[in-house]
């Protein structure tokens, strides 16, 4: 694929603010973009003048309507170039569809914001050198003989216009004679016609092997968790060293299937091949069991006995192994070898064992000729894709179980999450103007799998209309007897369209369907503003789950612990919208699809991916959000700050009074005594009931008596007052990683703060992108921090070098303005909604913060427990957390509930 073209700097396309809410926002060409633009798809595109690419045509271009809706429209009315958002690969069974969907977040003129990023220098580092900056790349696939059904599906999303989904804009844009998607696979030629006459696009043929090769090398270089063995019914991701990734051999196995060794980017051989497929599979199947679908006939398999089909050692051996070669009994001697010994006719044999056997028989022969071409060419690691294997567990036993055979356990059988979108995927990234080789594994976050279920049983939630309408993966679920199916994706009857398989609908008692996880993987969200944090020891060794769900029961404790925790989450949300008959049955209708997760994820763990406490605490945040639950503990947030901000004066005059050394335990007792203020622990819930805030808080500083179960105190001490004659020098910068609203921050990490800008450090508080729980955002940092500075003129001078002031109307006792020799204040957004955070995924915002930071302080369960633990930083590091969670007590610490950690870690 062709690299972005070099030139002088590329053209920054600006969103200008008017003075009405109800108006049109005009989209300028200048030099620079404003900071703190929440529009990223327009205001952060690059867009290089080159003749050999479709251009976007700004003018006339506006944001038009209430500029407080969600998600505005941005009209393009003068456009006529080509600006796809889709490609295909068109098979002889299936066509897989990518259609790429621009996030359209609120443009939001952020003062605090934009003069943050200025003193950071944030605002060249998020310029790309690619279009996309913000966005979704979706899955789907549609059989290939009902390709009509695709073609509406397109139309239906405008995706061959550039997926404007309002109607009214629709009928402002001009006809594109000229327009052109990208396509591979030999439908590309068949249907060229079709798509010209039902859609009047051309479509550009890709090469099937250069797609293939491009879409495998993506995937295994851009999405962590993508490639994974599976032996013996159990799934194991496999990290991927980029470094190390050529060699390798892709097996594709669509109705044939092309072996292609793969030895760099654009660098490949098909090697050799064979025709006995998926397309052989589905053809015999149809033939022998008069199954309609692939799928009917993966179904049947899963009940099936081969063993009255296919010939064993030990039926040639009378029962015996046929050891001297290493052949047990239940070795396959003869597919489809037995019916030669009997005299029955096709009808009677079950299909189930037809199935079955035929399964056997292509994944074996498949897997065997895999292997010799890998050893012909030294090659060890195998990647397995296509719709033929489509996650189906047995399927993938099966060809596991050859390779390992027949290499001795020398070379390894792997499958890739998205197998069956390869080629699809790279006729996508053959756009040029996409640049999606420029995108790194933390630009690409995978949400959770989208759909609407329709087979069967009741529909929970608003009926689909048509396809025209937004389809919410959450608000629609199937209940078959008293159970809610999970959300796997679905299709409406009479098509196999919007993205997915039908789940199977019994499974045997020894074989497992894995047919709905193919289509499992969910929706990859392009975020190129999320960076590696800069401070990790090690990315590549870094792993920020400390809790192993692998373990089924620890998996099962964590899932009864959230299932417990979910009628009061339930109220809380509903009371956050005030308590409406909407609201209580969007409560309900969440509470109906966690819980299905819960029950999807504990039949089959790695269904969307490698599955950690965070991921679990992060899908119960999206689940929230999907049912437009923006934030469920808004109003006791703000109570809750009122509570702890009456008192913050007193709290400040007491430690004013004390000694340093002191002071600073004083500090430290108080962070670990304020992070009590949890909603998410079940124990700190019935705290609530037994006494206001401030009682709580002072009951919990009692119980703050040292030594603690981490204790760490003292070394942290030595580096912030010295010893002895010794007079360390202040931290440069520390990144402190806040939890809780209320007292949690207002009087624990606050007042911490406040003694670090004081020595002269300079302070950046860290707080969530999105809500979650009770923890404090980053939006609301600034005006706390206003109301506290009202009472403290340390806070407010750093708070006014730090750019926290500039919108906030502040009274205090000490008029004195001068900040000229005060160090900064400054907040940024993590860059996530969740109570844990992956360092591996941080905003822009917060990685150039961390380049000049020697200090970092993790506090709470999820950031410095859940996540973060064992985690090794270049600088120094200290983790505060009071444990609220037995188990968690039990497993991290040998310690109790309550307990208190204080770990210190020097730079390295």
């Amino acid at each position: 694929m062709a690299a972005p073209s070099e030139g002088p700097d590329p053209e920054i396309i600006t969103i200008k603010e008017g003075s009405e809410k109800n108006v049109v926002y005009n989209l300028k060409e200048e030099g620079e973009k404003p900071e703190g633009s929440k529009m990223a798809p327009i205001a952060a595109n690059s867009i290089h003048r080159s003749g050999s690419r479709p251009q976007l045509d700004l003018s006339g271009a506006a944001i038009q309507g209430n500029f407080e809706e969600k998600d505005p429209t941005i009209l393009l009315p003068n456009q006529s170039d080509d600006i796809s958002h889709l490609a295909l690969d068109i098979g002889g069974s299936l066509i897989k569809l990518i259609y790429f969907s621009r996030h359209e977040d609120r443009l939001i003129d952020d003062k605090r914001k934009r003069s943050l990023q200025e003193r950071l220098g944030v605002s060249n580092g998020i310029r790309r050198s690619f279009p996309i900056l913000g966005g979704r790349l979706h899955f789907v696939k549609f059989e290939t003989p009902k390709i009509n059904e695709c073609l509406d599906f397109i139309a239906s999303k405008q995706l061959h216009t550039g997926g404007l989904d309002s109607h009214s804009w629709r009928s402002m844009i001009p006809a594109n004679d000229n327009a052109i998607i990208k396509a591979t696979g030999g439908g590309a030629y068949k249907f060229a016609d079709l798509f010209k006459e039902r859609l009047g696009v051309s479509i550009d043929k890709e090469d099937e092997m250069d797609c293939l090769v491009a879409g495998a090398n993506f995937l295994l270089k851009a999405i962590r968790h993508e490639a994974f063995t599976h032996l013996e019914g159990q799934k194991e991701f496999v990290q991927i060293d980029h470094n190390d990734l050529f060699p390798y051999l892709l097996v594709n196995i669509g109705s044939g299937v092309s072996m292609i060794k793969v030895d760099g980017e654009g660098k490949f051989q098909r090697v050799s091949g064979t025709n006995v497929g998926g397309g052989t599979y589905w053809g015999l199947g149809r033939l022998l069991t008069k199954c309609q679908s692939f799928d009917e006939l993966l179904e049947l398999s899963q009940r099936g006995d081969n063993r009255k089909i296919d010939m064993l050692v030990g039926d040639i051996y009378g029962g015996m192994d046929y050891a001297k070669i290493g052949l047990s009994a239940s070795t396959i001697a003869s597919s489809f070898g037995k019916p030669v010994a009997e005299n029955k006719e096709l009808e009677d044999y079950r299909p189930e064992d037809i199935s079955l056997s035929l399964l056997r028989m292509i994944s074996y022969n498949i897997g065997q000729i895999s292997y010799l071409n890998a050893l012909r060419f030294g090659i060890k690691r195998i990647f397995f894709g296509g719709f033929f294997i489509r996650g189906h567990a047995y399927t993938m036993d099966t060809i596991s179980f050859a390779v390992r055979f027949w290499s001795k356990g020398q070379a390894k059988a792997m499958f890739l999450r998205h197998e069956g979108f390869l080629g699809a995927l790279g006729a996508f990234m053959s756009y040029e103007k996409h640049g999606l080789d420029d995108l790194m594994v933390h630009q690409l976050v995978e949400r959770f799998p989208m759909g609407a279920p329709y087979i069967g049983g009741k529909i929970h939630g608003p009926p689909l209309g048509d396809l025209n309408e937004k389809i919410s993966w959450m608000e629609k679920f199937v209940q078959k007897g008293t159970e809610i199916i999970a959300p796997v994706p679905m299709a409406p009857p009479g098509t196999t369209g919007l993205g997915g398989f039908e789940v199977p609908s019994s499974k045997g008692d020894t074989l497992r369907s894995d047919a709905s996880a193919a289509l499992n993987v969910g929706v990859l969200h392009l975020v190129p503003t999320l960076d590696v944090f800069p401070l990790l020891g090690d990315p590549k060794m870094y792993e920020p789950n400390t809790i192993d769900l692998f373990d089924h029961g620890e998996l099962e404790y964590w899932f009864t612990v959230l299932s417990e925790h979910l009628p009061d989450l339930v109220d809380k949300a509903v009371a956050s919208e005030g308590g409406t008959d909407d609201a209580k049955r969007r409560g309900d209708a969440f509470a109906r699809a966690f819980s299905a997760h819960l029950r999807r994820l504990m039949e089959e763990p790695a269904a969307y991916g490698k599955l950690g406490l965070a991921n679990l605490l992060e899908l119960r945040e999206e689940c929230l959000r999907e049912f437009q639950f923006v934030d469920a503990y808004r109003s006791i947030k703000q109570r809750e700050n009122e509570a702890s901000l009456a008192v913050l004066p007193d709290l400040l005059m007491e430690l004013d009074s004390m000694s340093e050394e002191t002071r600073l335990l004083a500090l430290i007792e108080g962070v670990l005594a304020a992070n009590i203020f949890d909603w998410g622990s079940r124990a700190c819930v019935d705290l609530y009931h037994k006494g206001t805030i401030i009682e709580i808080y002072r009951m919990s500083r009692k119980k703050m008596q040292r030594p603690w179960r981490a204790n760490d105190f003292d070394i942290f001490k030595e580096r912030i007052l010295g010893s002895g004659d010794k007079n360390p020098s202040p931290h440069k910068r520390a990144l402190l990683f806040v939890d809780n609203s209320g007292a949690d921050i207002v009087l624990g990490m606050l007042p911490l703060a406040r003694e670090l800008l004081r020595r002269g450090t300079e302070v950046v508080l860290v707080a969530n992108s999105l809500p979650a729980l009770n923890d404090v955002t980053a939006m609301e940092l600034p005006d706390i921090v206003a109301e506290a500075a009202k009472h403290c003129d340390v806070l407010r001078k750093a708070a006014e070098a730090g750019g926290l002031l500039v919108d906030a109307m502040i009274n205090v006792q000490d008029g004195s303005k001068d900040d000229s020799h005060s160090v900064p204040l400054m907040v940024v957004e993590n860059g996530c909604g969740s109570p844990c955070i992956d360092l591996r995924q941080v905003s822009s915002e917060l990685a150039a913060a961390a380049k000049d930071a020697d200090l970092v302080i993790l506090e709470g369960m999820g950031r410095a427990l859940h996540t973060n633990f064992d985690a090794h930083f270049k600088c120094d590091a200290l983790k505060l957390a009071m444990v609220k969670n037995q188990r968690l007590a039990e497993k991290l610490i040998k310690g109790n509930i309550y307990d208190c950690v204080c770990r210190y870690e020097p730079a390295s």
